[in-house]
């Protein structure tokens, strides 16, 4: 058998580069160009990088002979994921050797904000001696806010309980179980900026977190509220924290994560924090995004990536394969669809969802039932779960991420069903109750939703749907057609449904384009309609070509 061989571009801790020279041929270089990259690649059978070494669609189909990519950390960014699983290359990640790393700096950055204590040793070294201006805030007895319940934000909440501070905490995907566990009440983001002293923020970056924090958000906190952030830079909108720092709102802001990086032209850099005349100006601390930067994490990184390159190279499959589905070739065509639809249906789920998930049930009928259905309940958990989370959701981590937030899944199965040759219901319970989903493959290749809450209905999971759910009674379909007609919406299909004539119905209205706030809002205001909701369904498949 040949003796793989990986190329390492980016550092890599000597304790991971010893495991894989033990099984395979290892080559270390530095940083390389793309063209360099390209030239270098033919012949190796894993390449690992860290964020320095860009993996592109151009570097991937140059790339003959490669079968993994590993990057030693959490961001994938520098990676063509699509590129790479078109090709049927496995990317794999170490999203879990840094947390505890960047939990402790946060920490860190909390007790530097609280006594000052950076602004206190540069005036120290200059010689002052400046008590007075140096008064600090105690842990203890405050309330922490924290956003985002991963990995980071739960080792988090583990060691500030340490402090006796009280706990807030925003996940809806965190269950009240596992909250509670954990000594953490679960609140709403408006709840949370009114009550906390301190808020620290560990939220996956999605259109959703992008500029969170920002001028509105920042006024509905406590007056003298510190912040922290450890996660990503794109999550605070720097000019309005800035604008806060100066006008009092926030006391204190350490941010180890930029909108740019470097913060080059940052308005945070503008800022004055030296002490002048025995009063302190601006409490701000930053650092060069330091939260993995640990002897011990660097190694924990190495090691766990070494032996995933490893594995995936031996055909075991990666504790963090972030594209790999775990479906034998002759099953592929058959189930290609069943993925892509069960994945749709999460995340359909995900945005009707009200409250923290509590349980999932998925039950199989048919002919799907002889199949990999363990595959269709990871593709459904990653729509689930992908919009909120922290880390990327993959075919594998999907359902230990779901355990670790105390979701409970349960599947069943039933041979036949009466109406469809396969079908797949999902019914998801949070805290206000159920609601279930159903659908099917039509002929071979497409999916669709042919039940919603027990009406039937035959909607194609793609592009952007308005579902609209209303008394069954005359004029409703005209009325909502000639708002959308109005604002210029073109409506490509339409389908309702109703479990009785004259009670409720649900509307499902396909659209060409994305239906304005203001129209929803409109037509929400209708007589007689109960709930407007827009969804945005994925365009890719989740399956490995």
């Amino acid at each position: 058998m040949r003796v793989p061989r990986i190329l390492i571009t980016d550092n890599l801790a000597p304790e991971g580069v010893d495991l894989l020279r033990e099984h395979a041929e290892v080559e270390v270089a530095p940083t390389l160009t793309e063209d360099e990259l390209i030239a270098r690649l033919a012949g190796f059978d894993a390449l690992i990088v860290r964020s320095a070494t860009k993996v592109t669609k151009r570097v991937i189909d140059a790339a003959d002979t490669l079968r993994v990519v590993g990057r030693a950390g959490v961001g994938v960014e520098n990676i063509d994921l699509d590129a790479a699983t078109r090709r049927g290359i496995v990317v794999v990640n170490s999203p879990a050797g840094n947390t505890l790393a960047a939990a402790e700096l946060t920490i860190a950055m909390m007790l530097a904000l609280a006594r000052r204590i950076p602004h206190a040793h540069a005036s120290t070294q200059r010689g002052e001696w400046k008590r007075a201006a140096f008064l600090g805030r105690q842990l203890h007895g405050k309330v922490l806010g924290i956003v985002g319940l991963g990995r980071v934000g739960i080792e988090v909440a583990v060691r500030t309980r340490a402090f006796g501070m009280t706990l807030l905490g925003y996940d809806p995907y965190l269950s009240p179980e596992r909250a509670k566990e954990l000594g953490v009440e679960s609140v709403d983001l408006p709840t949370l900026y009114q009550r906390a002293d301190f808020i620290t923020l560990h939220c996956a970056l999605t259109k959703e977190t992008r500029q969170l924090i920002n001028r509105q958000s920042l006024g509905q906190m406590k007056r003298g509220v510190y912040l922290i952030n450890c996660a990503r830079g794109e999550i605070v909108d720097e000019a309005a924290l800035a604008e806060a720092l100066q006008n009092g709102r926030v006391s204190g802001a350490a941010l180890d994560t930029f909108e740019r990086e470097p913060p080059i032209g940052s308005p945070l850099l503008a800022l004055d924090t030296e002490v002048g005349q025995g009063c302190p100006t601006y409490n701000l601390v930053l650092t060069p995004h330091l939260g993995a930067s640990t002897a011990e994490a660097q190694v924990e990184v190495a090691v766990d990536l070494a032996q995933q390159v490893l594995d995936a190279l031996a055909g075991r499959v990666p504790r963090y394969a972030l594209n790999l589905p775990p479906i034998a070739p002759e099953q592929r065509a058959f189930m290609e669809p069943f993925l892509t639809l069960a994945e749709r249906m999460g995340a359909l789920h995900s945005q009707l969802a009200q409250g923290a998930v509590e349980r999932v049930e998925l039950a199989y009928a048919g002919d799907l039932v002889a199949r990999p259905t363990e595959a269709v309940k990871c593709a459904f958990l990653k729509g689930l779960l992908q919009p909120m989370m922290e880390e990327t959701v993959n075919w594998v981590n999907a359902p230990l991420l779901a355990q670790s937030r105390g979701i409970v899944v349960r599947e069943s199965k039933t041979d036949e069903h009466e109406d469809y040759q396969s079908l797949v219901t999902a019914t998801v319970i949070t805290a206000l109750g159920g609601r279930e989903l159903q659908g099917t493959v039509f002929g071979r290749r497409e999916p669709r939703l042919v039940s919603l809450d027990s009406r039937r209905i035959s909607l194609v999971p793609e592009g952007t749907v308005l579902l609209v759910w209303n008394y069954d009674r005359p004029g409703m379909i005209g009325s909502i057609g000639t708002l959308l007609g109005e604002a210029k919406v073109n409506i490509a299909n339409m389908e309702v449904g109703r479990a009785d004539a004259g009670v409720t119905a649900v509307m499902a209205l396909m659209v060409d384009s994305p239906v304005p706030q203001p129209v929803i809002d409109a037509i929400a205001t209708r007589d007689g309609i109960l709930t407007v909701k827009q969804v945005d369904f994925r365009s890719e498949s989740t399956l490995c070509s």
